[in-house]
């Protein structure tokens, strides 16, 4: 990182959006946040944001909350409380209804920043860069900044390179050849191409940067529209697009890549079908993302566990695992694991045989269970001899069936087999 963009980071304070509740994943999200869903093992996704900030020397945070928080809450209390004050660091939780009164819950995107400008104020930076806090990517901010900056623009809007036909799930960017944004279209039929780059369009990852000053001013007009949405996809950007200089930051610009990562890496695992292929990538010989790049280390809350433990080794009862992340405090006890990824204090019991298995921390898998692409919430216990993955129609009826063929097995779930 170079001087300028160093003393441009210093400047900004990062605002996550950590609210919604991501209701694509179905049961996964009954208790929790999006954002505070596990991810890779050990992190959970609001972490990759939020180390993306602090990596790109952003000290001022504040995360807005709303969506059943207590999960989401408790992580960054344990996790991320290394901010000291007389740094000139802090990170704050913003949860709704605590600034505007007793009932105000966070309306949209742009609600949720107006309702904190108080707070944002406070910190007395000239920047704010507004982060989504329910994506899987690392991404130096501090060079989207220094872009802003150099441009002149009234917003810098990061955006995703995506296939021309597969934007259409998107907000897309139609821009000219200086990136200068000259429509911003919500999910178009036909989506605009990238200059130069005809099978390719700029879709919107929900980060934006401002002069804070500036954003202000564009908040409170909003706030006073009756017909607006209060929301900045839908409303701010296409105000700006149309009275001001928008500008799209393409992702490949900023991102992060160690030394086997080949290209840009951005996920959205807003599905269960998204979130099990997501973390299964990671157990390929060379991954798409590399958690192990030591120059842009995820920060995470991680617990004091023993180290993974395998044991027995008899002919059809053996402790092994291939081609799987094993994560601290499991004990893979006679079982066979292939292409797993297993996050804190897992136990797998004898003669147990799991491919393609997600399973969150203190899952416990019973003898002769045999599993077979699915997702077990924290906490599950499966029985002795539970065959899941073998036949659809009889694991639609027990468990959430995705349309990728991906099960998804909770503790409601595991108790009504009882019934």
């Amino acid at each position: 990182m170079d001087t300028e963009s160093q003393r441009l980071a210093q400047q900004t304070m990062a605002f996550v959006l950590a609210g919604g509740r991501g209701s694509r994943l179905m049961d996964l999200t009954d208790r929790r946040a999006k954002p505070a869903m596990y991810f890779g093992g050990k992190t959970r996704i609001i972490d990759f944001p939020l180390s993306n900030a602090v990596n790109s020397g952003i000290r001022r945070i504040g995360v807005a909350t709303q969506y059943k928080a207590h999960s989401l809450i408790r992580h960054l209390q344990r996790g991320w409380s290394f901010f000291r004050a007389e740094r000139n660091e802090s990170l704050d939780i913003l949860p709704a209804s605590q600034q505007m009164g007793e009932d105000n819950w966070y309306v949209g995107t742009a609600d949720a920043v107006y309702q904190n400008i108080e707070i944002i104020a406070s910190n007395k930076t000239k920047y704010v860069i507004i982060l989504a806090g329910d994506h899987i990517y690392k991404q130096d901010y501090s060079l989207m900044i220094q872009q802003h900056v150099k441009s002149g623009a009234d917003v810098t809007v990061g955006c995703i390179e995506v296939p021309r036909m597969e934007a259409r799930a998107f907000g897309v960017m139609h821009v000219d050849e200086d990136d200068n944004i000259l429509e911003f279209v919500e999910k178009p039929a036909d989506p605009p191409a990238m200059p130069g780059e005809p099978d390719l369009a700029l879709a919107s990852m929900g980060i934006y940067v401002f002069e804070t000053e500036y954003m202000f001013e564009l908040l409170r007009r909003d706030a006073e529209d009756p017909n607006s949405s209060r929301d900045f996809g839908k409303d701010i950007i296409p105000y700006i697009v149309k009275t001001g200089k928008a500008v799209a930051h393409p992702f490949s610009r900023s991102c992060v890549r160690g030394g086997v990562e080949k290209k840009p890496y951005w996920r959205d695992v807003g599905t269960v079908d998204a979130f099990w292929q997501a973390n299964i990538d990671l157990t390929d010989f060379t991954p798409e993302l590399d958690l192990y790049d030591r120059d842009w280390p995820i920060w995470t809350y991680s617990e004091l566990t023993p180290p993974a433990k395998f044991i027995h080794n008899e002919e059809g009862r053996r402790g092994l695992a291939l081609s799987s992340l094993v994560s601290g405090g499991c004990i893979i006890s006679g079982s066979e694991l292939q292409n797993c990824l297993l996050y804190t204090g897992v136990r797998t019991h004898s003669f147990a045989k799991l491919k393609g298995v997600i399973a969150m921390p203190y899952v416990d898998i019973g003898r002769n269970a045999n599993l077979t692409n699915v997702v077990i919430d924290r906490g599950v216990h499966i029985p002795e001899g539970l065959v899941v993955g073998e036949d659809p129609e009889l694991d639609a009826k027990r468990f959430y069936r995705s349309e990728g063929g991906v099960c998804l097995i909770t503790k409601t779930m595991i108790e009504a087999l009882d019934k």
